[in-house]
């Protein structure tokens, strides 16, 4: 007994010495791997319209029921997005969400993107679901927030003619924006 006694102190007073492998989570925060799914985005074209055109793909893919999207139409006095319709409704329920990615393949604008962000807590049911609100990125510089007011006939396409999305100049909040 004595000898599990000193091999036990031995122990401990090998790890006083050694240094700490705690990370210091507020201050640090770990990186994560690239493909990772956490936090969703509702994305901006760069002239500041709304990509999602509220389609409700994302809510058809997801397997288990966790988006909820309603459809409104668009007109050239209050424009949210190139299309016709633009998503008037969105939320996402994170108790239910399992992060699979499904809604970001489904999507046909690349409006929902699932971003790096990973600090989710709740306190009660109703802060665990995100509206739109909360879920759509910010103006990018040099946009006009929505809705907008457009020249009628202006808009013929459901999606305009924009700079390449993996452009990196053209976004310089990306790094603080999704968490990276």
């Amino acid at each position: 007994m004595l000898g599990e006694l000193v091999r036990g102190l031995a122990t401990t007073i090998k790890h006083v010495f050694s240094r700490p492998v705690t990370m210091e989570y507020p201050e640090y925060k770990p990186p994560v791997a690239p493909r990772f799914k956490g936090r969703h985005w509702l994305h901006r074209y760069d002239n500041g319209l709304e990509k999602c055109i509220g389609c409700a793909l994302c809510a058809a893919a997801c397997p288990v029921e966790a988006i909820w999207v309603e459809a409104a139409a668009n007109t050239d006095e209050a424009r949210y997005s190139p299309g016709e319709r633009y998503a008037k409704t969105y939320e996402i329920n994170y108790l239910r969400c399992i992060f699979c990615g499904y809604c970001e393949d489904a999507c046909p604008t690349e409006a929902i993107v699932l971003g790096h962000g990973y600090e989710l807590s709740f306190t009660s049911r109703e802060d665990a679901i995100y509206e739109k609100a909360r879920l759509i990125a910010p103006v990018p510089p040099g946009g006009t927030p929505t809705p907008q007011q457009v020249a009628p006939g202006s808009f013929d396409r459901a999606i305009p003619d924009m700079l390449d999305p993996e452009d990196q100049e053209r976004l310089p909040f990306k790094k603080d924006f999704y968490g990276e």
